[in-house]
């Protein structure tokens, strides 16, 4: 099964009485682990389509499919549910929350989305923040760890919930050259040990690079799909 499928989707906004079409007519389809990139300039639709995919925003035509559910029909409370129980969440600026501890921030979506019990919820975090190499860390604050870390703990908490797919909108925006690097290696290595699919919204030629199928946008039109791509 396709973790997403669009077909002819589109996604106008009103802006005063003129109509900004972000997205038109789209169509596209990405497979269970999976390293996508959405590419393109500064307005073409990439961030637009990565919130429409992560039930944040809805189509406003178009039929959008993601992990067997067609997303279009749900509520916003089914969407809130659905998001919890099956996508991640990859931001440029981490998106931890100061007051918790690393590992707090982790065990976050268990405890507020899947409700897990105490025992299942720690064993879980543990087994996340060792794959990311961040278990020594696990007391420590978001304002005590380096950006590096944070993005690894940002990771560890969009895998937590054995989510489907990761959507990552330009997660090594405010990461310099090596940090961003061993970023964007550790996904690749989660991909592989998780089979969860990582889509990127994304300028930095370094995800692309490594990206395996790259959607390109313009106009919130896609020009091309380039299949895989060898580093």
């Amino acid at each position: 099964m396709s973790v997403v499928v669009a077909k002819q989707l589109e996604k106008t906004y009103m802006t005063g009485d003129i109509a900004v079409h972000a997205i038109q007519g789209v169509d596209f389809t990405i497979e269970p682990a999976s390293f996508v990139s959405f590419v393109g300039p500064s307005g073409s639709g990439k961030s637009t389509l990565l919130n429409m995919i992560g039930c944040l925003d809805p189509p406003t035509k178009g039929q959008l499919t993601v992990v067997g559910k067609d997303i279009t029909k749900l509520n916003r409370q089914e969407a809130a549910r659905f998001r919890g129980e099956h996508i991640g969440f990859v931001f440029q600026d981490f998106n931890l929350i100061p007051v918790l501890t690393v590992f707090e921030n982790v065990e976050y979506p268990l405890l507020m989305v899947l409700n897990w019990p105490k025992k299942k919820r720690t064993e879980r975090v543990n087994e996340l923040l060792k794959s990311v190499g961040m278990e020594d860390q696990a007391h420590k604050f978001p304002g005590q760890i380096s950006g590096g870390q944070k993005q690894r703990v940002a990771v560890a908490r969009a895998l937590v919930t054995n989510a489907s797919l990761v959507l990552a909108d330009e997660p090594t925006a405010n990461l310099d050259r090596a940090t961003a690097t061993h970023v964007i290696t550790l996904m690749k290595k989660m991909r592989d040990e998780f089979g969860t699919s990582f889509i990127f919204s994304t300028h930095d030629p370094r995800v692309v690079n490594v990206a395996e199928t790259i959607f390109t946008l313009e106009d919130g039109k896609l020009l091309q799909n380039e299949g895989e791509n060898h580093v």
